[in-house]
Protein backbone atom coordinates (compact mmCIF):
# COMPACT_ATOMS: atom_id res chain seq x y z
CA UNK A 1 0.00 0.00 0.00
CA UNK A 2 1.55 3.29 -1.09
CA UNK A 3 1.87 6.43 0.99
CA UNK A 4 -0.89 8.00 -1.13
CA UNK A 5 -3.22 5.08 -0.37
CA UNK A 6 -2.48 5.35 3.35
CA UNK A 7 -3.84 8.89 3.38
CA UNK A 8 -7.10 7.51 1.96
CA UNK A 9 -7.65 4.79 4.56
CA UNK A 10 -10.96 4.62 6.42
CA UNK A 11 -11.57 2.71 9.64
CA UNK A 12 -14.70 0.61 10.16
CA UNK A 13 -15.65 -1.01 13.49
CA UNK A 14 -18.49 -3.53 13.14
CA UNK A 15 -20.08 -4.60 16.43
CA UNK A 16 -21.52 -8.10 16.11
CA UNK A 17 -23.95 -9.81 18.50
CA UNK A 18 -21.88 -12.95 19.02
CA UNK A 19 -19.21 -13.45 21.66
CA UNK A 20 -19.45 -17.08 22.72
CA UNK A 21 -18.90 -19.22 19.60
CA UNK A 22 -15.35 -18.68 18.30
CA UNK A 23 -16.04 -20.61 15.11
CA UNK A 24 -18.97 -18.34 14.26
CA UNK A 25 -16.92 -15.22 15.01
CA UNK A 26 -14.18 -16.54 12.74
CA UNK A 27 -16.62 -17.08 9.88
CA UNK A 28 -18.10 -13.60 10.27
CA UNK A 29 -14.68 -11.93 10.41
CA UNK A 30 -13.66 -13.82 7.27
CA UNK A 31 -16.79 -12.52 5.51
CA UNK A 32 -15.86 -8.90 6.26
CA UNK A 33 -12.32 -9.46 4.98
CA UNK A 34 -12.98 -8.99 1.28
CA UNK A 35 -10.03 -7.98 -0.97
CA UNK A 36 -8.63 -4.62 0.09
CA UNK A 37 -9.90 -4.82 3.69
CA UNK A 38 -7.39 -5.27 6.52
CA UNK A 39 -8.54 -6.96 9.72
CA UNK A 40 -6.64 -5.26 12.54
CA UNK A 41 -8.38 -6.70 15.57
CA UNK A 42 -11.28 -8.67 16.96
CA UNK A 43 -12.34 -8.60 20.61
CA UNK A 44 -15.03 -10.96 21.96
CA UNK A 45 -16.69 -11.03 25.37
CA UNK A 46 -19.04 -13.83 26.52
CA UNK A 47 -20.90 -11.75 29.12
CA UNK A 48 -21.58 -8.94 26.66
CA UNK A 49 -22.10 -11.67 24.02
CA UNK A 50 -20.52 -9.33 21.53
CA UNK A 51 -17.52 -9.02 19.24
CA UNK A 52 -15.92 -5.78 18.13
CA UNK A 53 -13.99 -6.01 14.85
CA UNK A 54 -11.57 -3.33 13.68
CA UNK A 55 -11.19 -3.02 9.90
CA UNK A 56 -9.17 -0.65 7.76
CA UNK A 57 -9.18 -0.08 4.02
CA UNK A 58 -10.35 2.09 1.13
CA UNK A 59 -13.97 3.17 1.44
CA UNK A 60 -15.39 1.09 -1.44
CA UNK A 61 -13.75 -2.10 -0.17
CA UNK A 62 -15.16 -1.50 3.32
CA UNK A 63 -18.65 -1.14 1.85
CA UNK A 64 -18.26 -4.48 0.05
CA UNK A 65 -17.01 -6.06 3.26
CA UNK A 66 -19.90 -4.60 5.25
CA UNK A 67 -22.46 -6.17 2.93
CA UNK A 68 -20.74 -9.57 3.03
CA UNK A 69 -20.39 -9.34 6.81
CA UNK A 70 -24.04 -8.41 7.26
CA UNK A 71 -25.11 -11.40 5.17
CA UNK A 72 -22.95 -13.69 7.31
CA UNK A 73 -24.39 -12.24 10.52
CA UNK A 74 -27.93 -12.77 9.27
CA UNK A 75 -27.13 -16.37 8.36
CA UNK A 76 -25.33 -17.28 11.59
CA UNK A 77 -26.99 -15.28 14.40
CA UNK A 78 -30.56 -15.55 15.70
CA UNK A 79 -31.35 -12.73 18.11
CA UNK A 80 -34.35 -14.67 19.41
CA UNK A 81 -31.80 -16.99 21.03
CA UNK A 82 -29.33 -14.26 22.02
CA UNK A 83 -28.92 -13.02 25.59
CA UNK A 84 -26.10 -10.76 26.77
CA UNK A 85 -25.61 -7.76 29.05
CA UNK A 86 -24.91 -5.36 26.19
CA UNK A 87 -27.88 -3.67 24.48
CA UNK A 88 -28.36 -4.75 20.85
CA UNK A 89 -30.81 -4.27 18.01
CA UNK A 90 -29.20 -6.43 15.35
CA UNK A 91 -26.99 -9.39 14.55
CA UNK A 92 -24.73 -6.84 12.87
CA UNK A 93 -25.62 -4.33 15.55
CA UNK A 94 -23.52 -1.26 14.75
CA UNK A 95 -21.50 -0.35 11.65
CA UNK A 96 -19.56 2.90 12.15
CA UNK A 97 -17.21 4.40 9.56
CA UNK A 98 -14.41 6.46 11.13
CA UNK A 99 -11.98 8.93 9.48
CA UNK A 100 -8.36 7.78 9.65
CA UNK A 101 -6.28 8.79 6.64
CA UNK A 102 -5.30 12.42 6.20
CA UNK A 103 -7.70 12.82 3.27
CA UNK A 104 -10.74 11.18 4.87
CA UNK A 105 -13.44 13.15 6.66
CA UNK A 106 -16.54 12.59 8.70
CA UNK A 107 -18.82 14.22 6.14
CA UNK A 108 -18.51 16.31 3.00
CA UNK A 109 -15.89 16.86 0.32
CA UNK A 110 -15.70 16.16 -3.37
CA UNK A 111 -14.56 12.52 -3.18
CA UNK A 112 -17.37 10.37 -1.78
CA UNK A 113 -14.98 7.46 -1.21
CA UNK A 114 -13.39 9.57 1.55
CA UNK A 115 -16.72 10.66 3.08
CA UNK A 116 -17.61 8.42 6.04
CA UNK A 117 -21.24 9.51 6.13
CA UNK A 118 -21.68 8.69 2.45
CA UNK A 119 -19.97 5.32 2.93
CA UNK A 120 -22.42 4.53 5.76
CA UNK A 121 -25.34 5.42 3.49
CA UNK A 122 -24.00 3.27 0.65
CA UNK A 123 -23.42 0.32 2.96
CA UNK A 124 -26.82 0.77 4.59
CA UNK A 125 -28.70 0.86 1.31
CA UNK A 126 -26.99 -2.30 0.10
CA UNK A 127 -27.37 -4.17 3.40
CA UNK A 128 -31.11 -3.50 3.30
CA UNK A 129 -31.38 -4.50 -0.35
CA UNK A 130 -29.06 -7.52 -0.39
CA UNK A 131 -29.18 -8.91 3.16
CA UNK A 132 -32.78 -7.91 3.89
CA UNK A 133 -31.81 -6.15 7.12
CA UNK A 134 -33.34 -2.72 7.76
CA UNK A 135 -30.79 0.02 8.47
CA UNK A 136 -30.97 3.14 10.62
CA UNK A 137 -28.43 5.89 10.00
CA UNK A 138 -26.81 7.55 13.02
CA UNK A 139 -24.02 9.95 13.94
CA UNK A 140 -22.85 12.27 11.17
CA UNK A 141 -24.80 10.11 8.68
CA UNK A 142 -28.16 10.59 10.47
CA UNK A 143 -31.07 11.93 8.43
CA UNK A 144 -33.54 11.81 11.30
CA UNK A 145 -32.95 14.79 13.65
CA UNK A 146 -33.18 12.61 16.76
CA UNK A 147 -30.81 9.86 15.66
CA UNK A 148 -27.40 11.45 15.94
CA UNK A 149 -26.74 9.54 19.20
CA UNK A 150 -26.63 5.75 18.89
CA UNK A 151 -28.69 5.07 22.06
CA UNK A 152 -31.56 7.07 20.57
CA UNK A 153 -31.54 4.79 17.52
CA UNK A 154 -31.16 1.49 19.38
CA UNK A 155 -33.68 2.34 22.09
CA UNK A 156 -34.44 -0.63 24.34
CA UNK A 157 -33.16 -3.12 21.80
CA UNK A 158 -34.33 -5.88 19.49
CA UNK A 159 -37.40 -7.02 21.40
CA UNK A 160 -38.84 -3.53 21.88
CA UNK A 161 -38.06 -2.44 18.32
CA UNK A 162 -39.61 -5.59 16.91
CA UNK A 163 -42.89 -4.75 18.64
CA UNK A 164 -42.97 -1.14 17.44
CA UNK A 165 -40.18 -0.28 14.96
CA UNK A 166 -39.74 3.30 13.75
CA UNK A 167 -39.43 3.58 9.99
CA UNK A 168 -35.82 2.79 9.01
CA UNK A 169 -33.78 4.78 6.51
CA UNK A 170 -33.42 1.70 4.31
CA UNK A 171 -35.48 -1.48 4.16
CA UNK A 172 -38.23 -2.50 6.50
CA UNK A 173 -40.80 -1.55 7.57
CA UNK A 174 -40.39 -4.38 10.10
CA UNK A 175 -37.19 -5.85 11.52
CA UNK A 176 -35.53 -8.93 10.07
CA UNK A 177 -37.07 -11.83 12.06
CA UNK A 178 -33.72 -13.14 13.34
CA UNK A 179 -31.12 -10.48 12.46
CA UNK A 180 -33.05 -7.42 13.66
CA UNK A 181 -31.73 -4.12 12.31
CA UNK A 182 -28.35 -2.44 11.87
CA UNK A 183 -27.28 1.07 12.87
CA UNK A 184 -24.85 2.34 10.23
CA UNK A 185 -23.16 5.65 10.80
CA UNK A 186 -20.16 7.93 10.79
CA UNK A 187 -18.35 9.05 13.92
CA UNK A 188 -14.99 10.11 15.24
CA UNK A 189 -12.68 7.71 17.09
CA UNK A 190 -14.33 6.16 20.14
CA UNK A 191 -12.64 4.18 22.92
CA UNK A 192 -14.61 1.33 24.45
CA UNK A 193 -13.23 1.15 27.98
CA UNK A 194 -14.46 -1.09 30.79
CA UNK A 195 -13.61 -1.01 34.49
CA UNK A 196 -14.27 -4.07 36.65
CA UNK A 197 -15.10 -3.65 40.33
CA UNK A 198 -14.46 -5.98 43.26
CA UNK A 199 -16.49 -5.72 46.44
CA UNK A 200 -19.36 -4.07 44.58
CA UNK A 201 -22.83 -5.14 43.55
CA UNK A 202 -24.75 -4.27 40.40
CA UNK A 203 -26.56 -1.39 42.08
CA UNK A 204 -23.24 0.30 42.94
CA UNK A 205 -21.92 -0.25 39.40
CA UNK A 206 -25.03 1.41 38.01
CA UNK A 207 -24.78 4.32 40.43
CA UNK A 208 -21.15 4.89 39.48
CA UNK A 209 -22.05 4.69 35.78
CA UNK A 210 -24.71 7.35 36.31
CA UNK A 211 -22.24 9.56 38.17
CA UNK A 212 -19.56 9.43 35.46
CA UNK A 213 -21.65 9.69 32.28
CA UNK A 214 -22.05 13.07 30.68
CA UNK A 215 -25.84 12.80 30.34
CA UNK A 216 -26.22 12.81 34.12
CA UNK A 217 -23.68 15.57 34.75
CA UNK A 218 -20.52 13.48 34.85
CA UNK A 219 -17.43 13.42 32.65
CA UNK A 220 -17.51 15.08 29.23
CA UNK A 221 -18.10 12.83 26.21
CA UNK A 222 -18.68 9.71 28.31
CA UNK A 223 -21.48 7.16 28.03
CA UNK A 224 -21.60 4.50 30.73
CA UNK A 225 -23.66 1.63 32.09
CA UNK A 226 -23.25 -0.80 34.97
CA UNK A 227 -23.45 -4.49 34.04
CA UNK A 228 -22.92 -7.87 35.75
CA UNK A 229 -20.12 -10.19 34.61
CA UNK A 230 -21.39 -13.65 35.53
CA UNK A 231 -18.35 -15.42 34.11
CA UNK A 232 -15.95 -13.36 36.23
CA UNK A 233 -18.25 -12.97 39.28
CA UNK A 234 -17.72 -9.22 39.17
CA UNK A 235 -19.58 -6.12 38.07
CA UNK A 236 -18.38 -3.67 35.47
CA UNK A 237 -18.72 -0.01 34.57
CA UNK A 238 -18.76 -0.21 30.77
CA UNK A 239 -17.92 3.10 29.07
CA UNK A 240 -17.70 4.63 25.65
CA UNK A 241 -15.24 7.53 25.60
CA UNK A 242 -16.57 9.55 22.67
CA UNK A 243 -13.72 12.08 22.75
CA UNK A 244 -10.53 10.77 24.33
CA UNK A 245 -9.02 14.23 24.39
CA UNK A 246 -11.85 15.43 26.62
CA UNK A 247 -11.85 12.31 28.81
CA UNK A 248 -8.95 9.89 28.30
CA UNK A 249 -8.94 6.42 29.90
CA UNK A 250 -6.80 7.64 32.80
CA UNK A 251 -9.40 10.23 33.78
CA UNK A 252 -12.24 7.75 33.39
CA UNK A 253 -10.68 5.06 35.58
CA UNK A 254 -9.67 7.63 38.20
CA UNK A 255 -13.26 8.83 38.48
CA UNK A 256 -14.63 5.30 38.75
CA UNK A 257 -11.96 4.30 41.30
CA UNK A 258 -12.68 7.30 43.49
CA UNK A 259 -16.41 6.61 43.58
CA UNK A 260 -15.84 2.90 44.20
CA UNK A 261 -13.45 3.51 47.08
CA UNK A 262 -15.93 5.80 48.81
CA UNK A 263 -18.41 2.92 48.76
CA UNK A 264 -15.90 0.35 50.06
CA UNK A 265 -15.18 -1.26 46.68
CA UNK A 266 -12.12 -1.19 44.45
CA UNK A 267 -11.02 -1.45 40.82
CA UNK A 268 -10.08 -5.04 40.03
CA UNK A 269 -8.95 -4.41 36.45
CA UNK A 270 -9.75 -2.42 33.35
CA UNK A 271 -9.78 -3.30 29.66
CA UNK A 272 -9.77 -1.61 26.28
CA UNK A 273 -12.12 -3.27 23.84
CA UNK A 274 -10.60 -3.18 20.38
CA UNK A 275 -7.83 -0.69 19.63
CA UNK A 276 -6.94 2.76 20.94
CA UNK A 277 -5.07 5.74 19.44
CA UNK A 278 -1.57 5.96 20.91
CA UNK A 279 -2.21 9.57 21.93
CA UNK A 280 -4.90 8.47 24.38
CA UNK A 281 -2.26 6.70 26.48
CA UNK A 282 0.55 9.22 26.15
CA UNK A 283 2.36 9.72 29.46
CA UNK A 284 0.30 7.01 31.17
CA UNK A 285 1.70 3.91 32.86
CA UNK A 286 -0.66 1.07 31.89
CA UNK A 287 -0.14 -0.40 35.37
CA UNK A 288 -1.84 2.66 36.85
CA UNK A 289 -4.96 1.77 34.85
CA UNK A 290 -4.74 -1.89 35.94
CA UNK A 291 -5.13 -2.83 32.28
CA UNK A 292 -5.59 -6.53 31.73
CA UNK A 293 -3.17 -8.16 29.27
CA UNK A 294 -1.82 -4.83 28.04
CA UNK A 295 0.65 -4.86 25.15
CA UNK A 296 1.62 -2.11 22.68
CA UNK A 297 -0.41 -4.08 20.12
CA UNK A 298 -3.48 -2.32 21.50
CA UNK A 299 -2.40 0.90 19.77
CA UNK A 300 -4.22 1.41 16.50
CA UNK A 301 -1.20 2.80 14.68
CA UNK A 302 1.09 -0.04 15.80
CA UNK A 303 -1.41 -2.70 14.80
CA UNK A 304 -1.89 -1.14 11.37
CA UNK A 305 1.87 -1.10 10.80
CA UNK A 306 2.14 -4.76 11.84
CA UNK A 307 -0.65 -5.85 9.50
CA UNK A 308 0.72 -3.84 6.58
CA UNK A 309 4.17 -5.35 7.14
CA UNK A 310 2.72 -8.86 7.20
CA UNK A 311 0.78 -8.21 4.00
CA UNK A 312 3.92 -6.90 2.28
CA UNK A 313 6.01 -9.88 3.39
CA UNK A 314 3.40 -12.34 2.14
CA UNK A 315 3.25 -10.88 -1.36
Amino acid sequence: MSELELTRLVECVPNVSEGRRPEVVEEIVAAFAVPGVLVLDRSSDPDHHRTVITLMGPGPALVEGAVAGAEACARLIDLNQHRGVHPRMGALDVLPFVPFGAETRLRGGDDLDLDCADLAERAGRRIAGEAGIPVYLYGAAAHHPGWAALPAVRGRGFEALRADPPEPDFGGPGLHPTAGATAAGAREVLIAYNVELAGADLDLARRIASAVRERDGGLPAVRAMGVPLANRKLVQVSMNLLDWRATPPAAAVAAVAGLAERAGARVEASEIVGLVPAGAMEGVDPADLRLRDFTPDVFLESRLLQVLTTVKENR
